[in-house]
């Protein structure tokens, strides 16, 4: 059981995974889950949005798409990320890339973790969470 990290149809390297992971571990655990087996994708638009319209019938671009497949007290699942989007939101909020990709990794966790996003009360709770989690990344 572990956090797994792979591209597709792009070149991309997470810095500092093994602390990554260790940090989004923690974050499910004191969610009250157990890490089963999460595959972190990075990928393009193209690809991303491929996804979305495959799978979702959903015919834009996004950052990031979670097929959550948890059970239990476990989460597991697929987070597909674009690195292109990470990238624009970045220098829309004017954040640095790294901040915002871990926000979205953060976010994916979340998700699993049973946190929704659509109505605007649980996007204010998992910006929270984001928020929250994204601090302790910056203690350790």
């Amino acid at each position: 059981m572990a956090i797994e990290i792979y591209s597709e149809q792009i070149d991309f390297q997470l810095e500092h995974v093994d602390r990554i992971t260790t940090w989004l571990e923690a974050a499910a655990a004191e969610e009250g889950y157990e890490v089963g087996d999460i595959n972190i994708i990075f990928c393009d638009d193209e690809y991303l949005l491929n996804v979305n319209r495959q799978y979702l019938n959903h015919d834009y671009y996004t950052d990031i798409i979670t097929f959550d497949y948890s059970e239990e007290e476990m989460v597991s699942g697929d987070l597909f990320i674009s690195i292109d989007r990470v990238r624009e939101n970045a220098e829309e909020f004017h954040q640095l890339f790294s901040e915002e990709l871990h926000r979205i990794m953060v976010h994916g966790v979340m998700h699993l973790c049973g946190y929704q996003d659509k109505e605007p009360l649980e996007k204010t709770e998992m910006t929270g969470k984001e928020d929250f989690y994204l601090k302790k990344l910056s203690t350790t």
